[in-house]
């Protein structure tokens, strides 16, 4: 049986679609009460286990934490997918970002979703669902963006984050107070959205257990108790996250490559290793693809949910999927449902394995928090 996403439970696709609602004055699906301002602060990688995990290290954030203060980001648990499902409210079936790395089918290449625009793609025809910031400044409510410099112009930048204004900031601290910067102009409504990488990017190199991952996550609780004291009545908070993390010893990466009916057929390797996106080459038979698709079964299965295309969308882990969004989805999918992960060693550069992992179905890298401060408090 393969997963499916719980359609009756509120996703990470709700979050922003509702704060708008909420400076607009109108219900939501979150019951989010009225504000005039809201922020949305992302944490990239903070899953709802590796907080509860680390529970003496986030007092403040854990005093939001509840059983109902859980919600699910959507399927690949992977930041391209995540933040544009945030940005869209769209799953990415009708935004496009179906990945980590994905195919670009009118270049016949892979490419990363986060860094790898060129002027081979444009932002706006690939990901095509206009955004929150756009619908809020067209009803004339502000829109801004706060984050690291680096991202100001990027190709993902332009693709989810259109329509907002950008403001760059180096720390959390900093971030967080330019938050608290522009809850304070003029401006009677609006929404502004403030990304946080440092804990996935920690997350990855050292694990979620590491001393390093604790450190980020009390510099965060420290910049969130600070931006609280500064909420003013009408200013709502909502803390999330695009996916969890899920560490994986070296001793459980998978070379995958070095079993030869596994890869027999497959052109092209995208998605991550929690997740494989396999195309097979074009000239590839349907006798090699359904040899190569009943390998892995045979010698995954176990531990992974194997499907083709069709019948990853049939189960709706993608969402409806627009036609032109259907071939970037690999024509074989491998979403690990134990603790391994999957390396390409004829890709895989020395000492580039990670520690941390994301991009499955299992509850440590798909439940996110949905923590509600200011006017949208409910303790």
């Amino acid at each position: 049986m393969l997963p499916a996403p719980k359609s009756l439970r509120p996703s990470l696709a709700d979050v922003m679609t509702a704060c708008l609602s909420a400076i607009s004055g109108e219900d939501n699906r979150l019951g989010l009460p009225q504000a005039s301002k809201t922020v949305v602060l992302l944490v990239d990688g903070l899953g709802a286990a590796a907080l509860k995990a680390r529970a003496g290290h986030a007092r403040t954030l854990m005093s939001y934490l509840s059983g109902s203060s859980v919600i699910d980001s959507g399927f690949p648990t992977t930041t391209a997918a995540a933040l544009a499902t945030l940005t869209t409210g769209t799953a990415p079936g009708q935004h496009g970002m179906v990945g980590y790395t994905v195919l670009d089918p009118a270049n016949d290449r892979v490419i990363k979703q986060l860094s790898g625009w060129d002027d081979k793609i444009d932002p706006f025809a690939w990901q095509p669902m206009p955004t929150v910031f756009e619908r809020a400044t067209a009803l004339g409510h502000s829109a801004v963006v706060i984050g690291p410099e680096r991202y100001r112009d990027s190709g993902f930048s332009k693709a989810v984050l259109r329509g907002a204004e950008y403001l760059g900031e180096s720390s959390i601290g900093e971030r967080l107070q330019r938050a608290a910067e522009w809850l304070r102009e003029p401006a009677a409504t609006g929404i502004a959205y403030v990304y946080v990488p440092e804990l996935d990017v920690a997350g990855h190199a050292t694990g979620a257990e590491s001393v390093e991952w604790t450190n980020w996550l009390e510099i965060l609780d420290a910049a969130v108790r600070e931006l609280e004291a500064q909420l003013g009545p009408d200013d709502g908070l909502v803390i999330t996250a695009d996916h969890g993390v899920v560490d994986i010893a070296e001793r459980n990466h998978i070379l995958f490559d070095t079993e030869a009916p596994l890869i027999d057929g497959v052109r092209f390797v995208a998605g991550e290793p929690r997740c494989l996106q396999l195309h097979f080459a074009p000239d590839a038979s349907e006798r090699v693809r359904a040899a190569t698709t009943a390998a892995w079964r045979d010698a995954e299965g176990e531990r992974s949910w194997i499907a083709t295309r069709d019948e990853a969308i049939a189960a709706g882990w993608f969402g409806e999927v627009r036609p032109e969004v259907e071939p970037r989805i690999g024509d074989l999918l491998v979403a690990a449902r134990k603790g391994i992960a999957y390396y390409d060693s004829r890709t895989l550069k020395p000492g580039h394995a990670m520690v941390g992992h994301h991009g499955s179905f299992s509850p440590a890298e798909v439940q996110v928090p949905l923590l509600r401060l200011g006017a949208f408090a409910r303790r």
